[in-house]
């Protein structure tokens, strides 16, 4: 398999650069990030009509760009560089995964559209109270009344799930897992905004009481269906978090070469030195893992081989991203840790991003098990 990016993945990453540093700078991420909603309208509006961003990846029988993995690599690299504010990941990759991989027709004839022209932000809700971020840990049981089924529990840390227009929840009926639609003013659904170290990214706690729900997963048990979708979202966090860590690295250097100290620029020191010689290696390993992951995805490999280039790129991403965001805070001194430098910002998208979807370590947990050496 060769990882390579061709002219036009480069022109889509211009493109979208340019964009991020007019509609996306620390201003703008300042500003939204404490609102409430947590995304600009007109920003995401530009982003679907003028750009097409919202479906990349949705097929263009259904109005998307049909698009693979490595465009949307690209994108959010990009978004993760410039930590835009946005219901992107949720919305446009996971949601919109899940249905590409586990939907009916009828519902992605329905829900897709909406998912492309931005006029529908969607969300996927899977993890229950209680369990962790593997889909095989749903719990949550879909019960049916008449036509219909309605839906009791809880469900934790669904992104940009207190603003969704269309939430998409795994829940277990007696042929297996499957997928089921609620609207967002869905009687017994009540959504609360959760407290987040990471401003720049909403989750919520949604809870179900006989909540009305319309079924629609492909027939049979969707479990494999959910993990390919989960996969590429994986893909998508990676890519951001490559995106985080090179913005990381190439604002300690700058300031290493601009700060001086008895005369000198602090770079010319051996410490600083090491220290960005160290994020250098880390923030090239990851992208080789991201990448590798994207393409793999692209390349269609294989669930089996899929998972497992998820799975390394997840664990080695993470830690690499949370690496570069504390170096630089040490790197910049005293500077860093003031809440006026955009540094501690790439700090909490870090760590946040590192416990999203598991943990390093239980991916590595994953990846061991996979290859037979737990």
């Amino acid at each position: 398999m060769e990882i390579a990016f061709n002219e036009e993945h480069d022109e889509l990453r211009r493109t979208v650069r340019r964009f991020l540093e007019d509609r996306s700078d620390e201003q703008a991420v300042r500003r939204t990030m404490d609102t409430t909603q947590g995304y600009d309208e007109d920003v995401w509006k530009q982003m679907a009509e003028q750009m097409g961003l919202q479906g990349m990846i949705v097929p263009a029988e259904y109005g998307g760009a049909g698009l693979g993995p490595v465009e949307m690599m690209v994108v959010l690299e990009e978004m993760g560089r410039a930590l835009l504010c946005a219901p992107y990941l949720s919305s446009a990759v996971l949601a919109a995964s899940a249905l590409a991989q586990a939907g009916r027709e009828s519902a992605k004839k329905e829900i897709l559209p909406g998912v492309t022209d931005g006029s529908t932000i969607a969300t996927l809700a899977y993890v229950d109270e209680g369990a962790g971020w593997d889909v095989r840990d749903v719990r949550m049981e879909a019960t049916a009344e008449g036509d219909g089924w309605t839906l009791t529990g809880k469900k934790l840390y669904v992104l940009d799930g207190h603003t969704a227009s269309v939430i998409l929840v795994a829940a277990r009926t007696s042929g297996g897992l499957s997928l089921f639609r609620v609207d967002a003013g869905a009687a017994g659904l009540e959504r609360t905004a959760l407290p987040t170290l990471d401003q720049t990214r909403k989750l919520a706690e949604l809870a179900f009481s006989s909540t009305p729900a319309q079924r629609v997963g492909a027939d049979g048990d969707l479990t494999g269906g959910l993990e390919r979708a989960l996969a590429l979202a994986l893909v998508g966090l990676v890519a951001e978090q490559v995106g985080g860590a090179q913005c990381c690295l190439e604002m300690s250097t700058r300031y290493a070469k601009e700060r001086l100290q008895f005369g000198r620029p602090i770079g010319s020191f051996q410490a600083i030195k090491h220290k960005c010689a160290d994020m250098l290696v880390a923030v090239e390993f990851a992208k080789s893992a991201a990448y590798g992951a994207g393409f793999t995805a692209a390349a269609g490999e294989g669930d089996g081989d899929l998972a497992r280039a998820v799975h390394m790129a997840k664990s080695y991403c993470s830690e690499a991203y949370f690496k570069a965001a504390a170096e630089t805070i040490q790197i910049h001194g005293g500077m860093g840790f003031t809440w006026e430098h955009p540094a501690h910002l790439y700090f909490k998208r870090a760590k946040s991003s590192s416990q999203m979807f598991g943990t390093p370590l239980q991916h590595r947990e994953r990846l061991a098990a996979q290859v037979g050496i737990s």
